[in-house]
């Protein structure tokens, strides 16, 4: 029987698998699906479905069951502890173990046979430097990997990842900036790749640095909501809190819709009562009713994917229209580049800010970087690229497949199992 290797990247948008014969010595498939998950309930029943599925399935039904992304930001919050669906409770854990488990099952059926051995991609911090959100994330998605039916299982920070998949494409020896920039998170590894070791089994040595931060393409999606689409569901609405004094509504009702892992458990009681209560003071104003539509029909997954194709179009174009229908909801806005820019300014100087003390704090200037390597989806926002550009003038910039090279250089990992 044939022996195999997956290595998995569990991303905040995407989920990846990639197949590595260990015999032949090389990848012979890899697998991608949308990190997303679809409850949907007949009667009693609660059935999940995962990936693109889900997506038809949630569009198909109505957007009437429970719709939940961006699971990876949940794993290192000590405070969630399980959600309710229907009957049935399902822990950060179960939510991470329904999509592990869909990529495990479909990559057996490629290859004919059950693989247990699994390098798992985590990325350098789950939650900036905290080392006890770390660990709990990083033991819930060990646990998931278990409960999937995966049984010898090491971890790789992605970026790491990312630099062993770049290297296949290397014909020199290079002192590489790896920039992993996915959903949840922005990661760099500083590493010394050389064609004529790709495969070996030692590589902790050529490993110069490694860091990284808590923000990502989600971080921009939020910001852009914020600033843009709050408004429409009635930020800087006023309430009546007493004979003639009005108050603006609480903004904490507007940064629950604005990221994924608040809106996903965005349902309970009290909430929706609040809610009720601040339309009435509000004298029924007409914006903030849009977010009782929201809520009630489960409409977050459809607002934050024009979120999303603004940003994408913004990656090619100088203009464009955010514009969202439905519902009775109307949000529509044209957009430039210069606007988007600013909307996300906050996260880009983090993100420069943290560069530049990862380079500080290992002493390594720009120019002793010989190429930086791209990857992830965000690497592809305008602002992005500009910034590397910037900082690293005359670096080579180059990049893969955004969305799967990470599981690609975490099945080349093998040599952590030696």
């Amino acid at each position: 029987m044939a022996s195999y290797i997956y290595g998995i990247d569990f991303g905040t948008s995407n989920s990846a698998l990639s197949i590595f014969d260990e015999e032949k010595n090389e990848i012979v498939d890899t697998i991608s699906i949308p990190s997303v998950l679809y409850f949907s309930s007949n009667g009693s029943e609660t059935t999940c479905t995962v990936g693109s599925d889900a997506i038809c399935q949630y569009i198909s039904d109505g957007m009437k069951g429970r719709f939940m992304k961006s699971i990876k930001r949940v794993l290192p919050r000590s405070s969630f502890v399980d959600t309710r669906i229907g009957s049935n409770k399902y822990t950060a854990t179960d939510l991470a173990t329904f999509i592990i488990k869909e990529l495990k099952e479909m990559a057996d059926k490629r290859i004919g046979q059950s693989c247990t051995k699994a390098i798992l991609g985590r990325p350098v911090f789950f939650d900036d430097d905290d080392t006890r959100k770390d660990a709990l994330a990083q033991k819930r998605l060990m646990n998931a990997a278990f409960n999937a039916g995966l049984e010898d299982i090491e971890f790789q920070f992605e970026p790491i990842g990312a630099a062993f998949a770049y290297e296949k494409s290397l014909t020199k020896k290079e002192r590489v900036l790896v920039a992993d920039l996915g959903g949840g998170t922005t990661d760099f590894t500083i590493i010394n790749l050389d064609p004529a070791k790709s495969g070996s089994k030692n590589r902790r040595e050529d490993i110069v640095a490694t860091g990284g931060i808590y923000i990502g393409g989600d971080s921009f999606d939020s910001s852009f909501m914020w600033d843009r689409g709050t408004p429409y569901f009635g930020r800087g609405v006023q309430y009546e809190s007493g004979p003639g004094k009005f108050l603006d509504l609480p903004l904490s009702l507007f940064a629950n819709i604005c990221s994924w892992e608040k809106m996903n458990f965005f349902n309970g009681q009290k909430i929706r009562n609040d809610i009720d209560r601040y339309f009435f003071l509000s004298k029924n104003n007409p914006k903030f009713e849009n977010l009782i539509t929201l809520i009630e029909n489960n409409l977050g997954y459809t607002v934050f994917r024009e979120i999303e194709k603004t940003k994408i179009e913004l990656s090619g174009l100088n203009q464009t229209r955010f514009h969202y229908n439905d519902f009775e909801i109307l949000l529509d806005e044209e957009i430039t580049l210069e606007q988007y820019n600013q909307i996300i300014n906050k996260d880009l100087t983090k993100i420069n800010n943290y560069l530049d003390s990862f380079l500080n704090q290992y002493q390594i200037k720009p120019e002793e970087i010989d190429s930086i390597f791209l990857t992830g989806g965000t690497s592809l926002v305008q602002a992005i690229q500009d910034l590397f550009k910037t900082k690293f003038p005359k670096t080579p910039i180059n990049s893969g497949d955004n969305f799967i090279s990470v599981a690609k250089g975490l099945a080349y990992s093998g040599y952590l199992f030696e």
